[in-house]
């Protein structure tokens, strides 16, 4: 970013009512841009990627199988060209090897991680497309950079852009984005576009409720923390249901035999 941009883009910051395109449907001003989601993407990847005790991600090679069937849900959500970013976002999923987490995240730009814990909790390959779609929407509306520049404000959101953050703040932030708390307006929006993403594919749309209808099988029992802050789960089962019921999905499929094969050979 040269000092034109640096300036505009601090001038924005401050007279937001006349720079277009900084104010977000669903709440939150997002004083990135687009290729500097793809930036910070890169450098949270690379954060994780360094932390390999902390984030034990998978190896591809040892589990060449497990990948291509995750890529592959991946892909069928990415192809129905509902996702905005499709061509630009990385879109690369990695698996982390925690059972006892139920949890899976998307970094600005595209980078998706899936934890053991979530896939081994599901029942069905619809139910983890269905989070996995509501991860996706996270990144592809950008709401960690909109909840980013709400958290951190104009003089770190610059000093990331421009590459001058002090040392140890990228993972700060990278921990922060791991970890990110969104807004109930944000899940909400992830909520329905996970149902959007999944209506033009052979899935059953609302298989993001199927989590939360587990979730609440057990009485809360492994209730993931994030959890704590969002609305009750009975009302987003409801939400997901009615989304997909009136915009008339049609898909049926669960694919609960080949979704088992995958969980065992975890």
């Amino acid at each position: 970013m040269n000092k034109i941009s640096v300036l505009f883009f601090s001038f924005c910051a401050f007279t937001v009512l006349s720079c277009s395109g900084i104010q977000k449907p669903g709440g939150g001003f997002n004083l990135f841009t687009v290729q500097q989601d793809i930036e910070l993407g890169k450098q949270v990847q690379q954060e994780i990627a360094s932390k390999p005790n902390e984030y034990p991600v998978l190896p591809v090679a040892s589990n060449r199988e497990a990948y291509a069937y995750i890529q592959k849900i991946t892909d069928r959500i990415l192809n129905t060209g509902q996702v905005p970013y499709r061509n630009e976002f990385a879109w690369d999923v990695k698996i982390i090897d925690d059972d006892n987490t139920l949890n899976a995240f998307c970094t600005p730009g595209g980078y998706i991680y899936v934890y053991t814990g979530l896939i081994k909790f599901l029942d069905s390959e619809e139910a983890l497309a269905g989070v996995m779609g509501h991860e996706i929407a996270h990144a592809a509306q950008r709401h960690s950079t909109r909840q980013m520049t709400k958290i951190y404000g104009l003089q770190t959101v610059v000093s990331v852009a421009t590459g001058q953050a002090e040392p140890g703040m990228l993972s700060q932030i990278a921990l922060g984005i791991i970890n990110l708390r969104f807004s109930r307006t944000h899940e909400k929006e992830a909520d329905t576009y996970s149902v959007n993403y999944l209506c033009p594919t052979t899935y059953e749309a609302d298989g993001a409720a199927d989590f939360f209808k587990k979730i609440q099988s057990q009485g809360g029992a492994r209730q993931p923390e994030f959890l704590s802050t969002h609305p009750d789960p009975g009302n987003r089962v409801a939400n997901i249901t009615k989304t997909a019921q009136a915009k008339g999905c049609r898909g049926t499929q669960t694919y609960q035999s080949e979704y088992t094969k995958f969980k065992n050979s975890l």
